[in-house]
């Protein structure tokens, strides 16, 4: 379910709204709560959103009724974020009439820092849950909040009158807001001191660029499966186009030609005749585009998104890195932390990426289910490059440190030595060994080099 359902039942009549959130399934942006919920217990939701993208948390409806709320209880609960979050959670409050009292309707933004309870416990919103945070994890969230969420920033001399008037009016249209402002400020697009955002800045005007010149997507197209250099570079002549502008038309621009220039072969298809078929699975791909928008790092004005098109795979380049210590060569156990919430929460709006922690997983489920080979990352500097690779996977399901060696080897994309390849993948040289010669029996990896002592010998993976 996406916020957008939540801000047309509160756009209807007390009775029908109040009739609608008691059946609206829960979600990454929704929950609901009893009327008899503790103030202290209250901040735990309030907490996990605003350490999220935001959201609402409706209080007084439960088990699909509607319960009332008294003048005392409500004042208490209006009080929850100011007495039992740390630092204060930024929430809107309304209420709903309903017979005994009221049904109380919290908006949470997205919080600018980590926000905790009093006894010093996080939590995040994950899907329909508020998941308490490890210390590492709270760990890995503070480092990625720093001082406070790029995308909230105000955009300093950027005017309401700089951004696109259709795309403003669409999005109004969209959410059900009665007017420009507070639809900002229902996606906190306006800082508290009504100053527009970087995220509005981002998501609504034409001319960007003009502040940040490389927050655009570019799309590259190659020959061979090398890019090569000078006289020997790979580009097509009509290969490289940039894309900027608002986000939405970004991906959807870049999307387009992306599906125009990837390569195809002919193959059996569910017409049952032989046709054109792309070499990867645009779910596939499209997820990777629109993670590459919605978590790049903004801040990095000097770098910009970069989708290259190969004979044999497609990379894309994200300026940003995975947050704290996440592990690259096994991407699905990354935490969903948005670097970007107001980007991510508006996009969603908008039916581009859903973003519920599941869109990497959702990669790798459907790149399987074509029969090829994982997704595999790498962190570059400052960026992460993701590589979908047009192989197949062997027949046979290798075994679990041999998958995690390949995962290493992709991950790296250039021949390593045995040593290299063992510390990548967090195995012993002698397992990697051995694991490696498993492998190369089975035409996986290609070893160049001397005689089997060699020093200097590398493994790299076989080409398909």
């Amino acid at each position: 379910m996406l916020m957008t359902e939540i801000d047309h039942a509160l756009a209807l009549p007390p009775r029908e709204a109040l009739a609608l959130l008691a059946t609206l399934p829960e979600s990454q942006w929704f929950e609901r709560k009893s009327a008899r919920i503790a103030p202290r217990d209250l901040a735990v939701p309030l907490i996990a959103m605003a350490n999220a993208d935001g959201g609402y948390v409706v209080v007084g409806i439960w088990n699909g009724q509607v319960e009332g709320i008294g003048p005392k209880r409500v004042n208490d609960l209006r009080q929850a974020a100011v007495d039992f979050t740390r630092p204060p959670v930024s929430i809107h409050v309304s209420e709903l009439p309903a017979a005994g009292g009221s049904v109380l309707v919290f908006r949470v933004d997205p919080g600018e820092y980590v926000h905790a309870n009093g006894s010093g416990d996080a939590y995040l919103r994950i899907g329909d849950e508020s998941r308490k945070l490890s210390y590492a994890e709270r760990q890995d969230l503070e480092s990625e909040r720093g001082t406070g969420t790029y995308d909230g920033r105000a955009a300093h001399g950027v005017k309401l009158a700089d951004l696109d008037p259709a795309l403003l009016a669409d999005y109004q249209t969209l959410i059900g807001s009665s007017t420009v402002e507070r639809m900002l400020r229902a996606r906190s697009l306006m800082t508290r001191d009504d100053q527009l955002t970087i995220a509005a800045l981002l998501l609504f005007c034409r001319d960007s660029n003009i502040e940040f010149p490389n927050a655009h997507v570019r799309v590259l197209r190659y020959t061979e499966p090398y890019r090569g250099t000078g006289a020997e570079q790979t580009l097509d002549a009509d290969g490289d186009i940039r894309f900027d502008g608002p986000l939405a038309e970004q991906i959807d621009q870049a999307a387009a030609q992306i599906e125009t220039w990837l390569p195809k072969r002919r193959a059996l298809a569910a017409s049952g005749r032989f046709e054109p078929v792309p070499i990867l699975p645009r779910a596939a791909w499209l997820e990777g585009l629109v993670n590459a928008v919605v978590h790049r790092n903004y801040a990095n004005h000097g770098e910009h998104i970069r989708v290259e098109i190969f004979p044999d795979r497609l990379e894309i380049t994200n300026p940003g890195r995975f947050p704290g210590r996440a592990d690259p060569i096994d991407p699905t156990s990354v935490k969903r932390i948005a670097r970007n919430p107001r980007i991510v929460r508006v996009l969603a709006d908008m039916h581009i990426g859903q973003e519920l922690g599941e869109g990497i997983r959702r990669m790798f489920e459907v790149m399987r289910h074509d029969g090829l080979w994982d997704p595999a990352y790498r962190c570059t500097g400052e960026s992460v490059r993701l590589t979908l690779f047009a192989r197949r996977r062997p027949a046979e399901e290798v075994p679990t440190t041999a998958s995690q060696i390949l995962a290493a080897m992709r991950q790296a994309a250039l021949p390593l030595g045995t040593s290299d390849i063992a510390a990548l993948a967090g195995v012993s040289q002698v397992t990697a060994g051995r694991h490696l010669k498993t492998l190369a029996t089975a035409g996986l990896v290609t070893r160049d080099g001397g005689g089997t002592r060699d020093p200097h010998a590398t493994w790299r993976l076989t080409d398909a």
